[in-house]
């Protein structure tokens, strides 16, 4: 497979260095977990309520006998993911803020302004060890109404920070072109961020790393080039592993002209090294491959959105999550 794969990056035109172990589990296959639109985005796991994912402008479960259901209806969600005590967290585009539902099953809103201004679409979130929240507010699609702008009325896609006392704080403005993917890396030293502009042949679509320090703000001066899809489509969702390595969802089997003309760049999870070396890369049939989740009971199952379709293939290596934390 690894030689395969070298040939078909070299034709593209793409670094490729192969993992010196498997990073898929030898033989294992992408696994069809639901369809009909419950594999849109933000997918989540729970060992008690199974994998959470958007779509369709619903919450759907995954439960634990791979029974696929509506959770919560109308929702209007996308990135997802559960806090240090297992409340779930969501960006909601539709609605333009960021929720977290509490153990209670109610539900709070954690920011829906910012300086007065309504967000554009927030799209994805991570946490860190201090339980501060960082999401990302792109805009993708209509650009009317759009609030938060800067002094020269230029409009701003950007990340933010919610601390635990509820101050929300922008980290990153006008440097990257429109944030989407975020993650915080398991030590608390690094963001990092997917800067993906599909609205231009020459818009981003790259993946940084960026120092964070210890009091949750970025160093803008460390960003860091990891990996950059050149004309196909760009980086959206991204996970990480007990090992450190990068799950990337990104590319699109077929071609979106004019924005993403090319043909090289595929659909499915680039696995990429913390210092941004290709290890492998899994083809996932749908486009578009929107994020992916570790799950199940050895945290080696990993969940893909793409199309609408909610897929899974096993790993060799346990998936990094939030919560319930090791030993929990």
């Amino acid at each position: 497979m690894n030689q395969l794969l070298t040939m078909w990056f070299f034709l593209a035109g793409t670094a490729f260095q192969p993992a010196d172990e498997p990073i898929f589990a030898p033989g294992a296959q992408l696994r069809v977990e639901a369809a009909d639109g419950a594999g849109g985005e933000g997918p989540a796991w729970h060992p008690k309520l199974g994998l959470l994912s958007s779509g369709n402008g619903h919450i759907y479960q995954l439960d634990l006998m791979r029974q696929s259901r509506i959770f919560r209806r109308d929702a209007g969600t996308n990135g997802l993911l559960f806090d240090h005590q297992g409340r779930l967290l969501a960006c909601e585009p539709k609605r333009r803020l960021v929720s977290r539902t509490e153990l209670d099953g109610t539900i709070t809103i954690l920011t829906d302004r910012f300086e007065g201004k309504r967000y554009n679409q927030p799209n994805d979130l991570t946490l860190d060890s201090k339980g501060r929240i960082y999401f990302s507010d792109p805009r993708y699609g209509s650009r009317e109404g759009m609030e938060i702008r800067d002094e020269q009325g230029r409009t701003i896609e950007g990340v933010y920070r919610i601390d635990p006392d509820g101050k929300v704080t922008r980290i990153i403005g006008r440097e990257l072109e429109r944030p989407n993917g975020l993650l915080v890396s398991a030590d608390d030293r690094f963001l990092y961020v997917a800067d993906n502009n599909n609205s231009t042949v020459e818009g981003a679509r790259k993946l940084y790393r960026f120092d964070l320090r210890p009091d949750g703000s970025v160093d803008l001066a460390s960003r860091r080039l990891l990996y950059d899809w050149g004309k196909g489509r760009g980086p959206d969702g991204l996970k990480q592993d007990h090992k450190g390595r990068l799950y990337v969802a990104a590319g699109r089997t077929r071609p979106n002209p004019p924005a993403e003309p090319a043909e090289n760049v595929l659909g499915g999870i680039y696995v990429l090294s913390p210092e941004g070396k290709l290890l492998t890369f899994l083809h996932v049939p749908n486009d578009e491959v929107t994020n992916c989740a570790f799950g199940g009971e050895d945290l080696k199952t990993l969940y893909i959105t793409a199309g609408g379709t909610l897929y899974s293939i096993r790993t060799t290596t346990p998936g990094r999550v939030v919560w319930p934390a090791a030993g929990r």
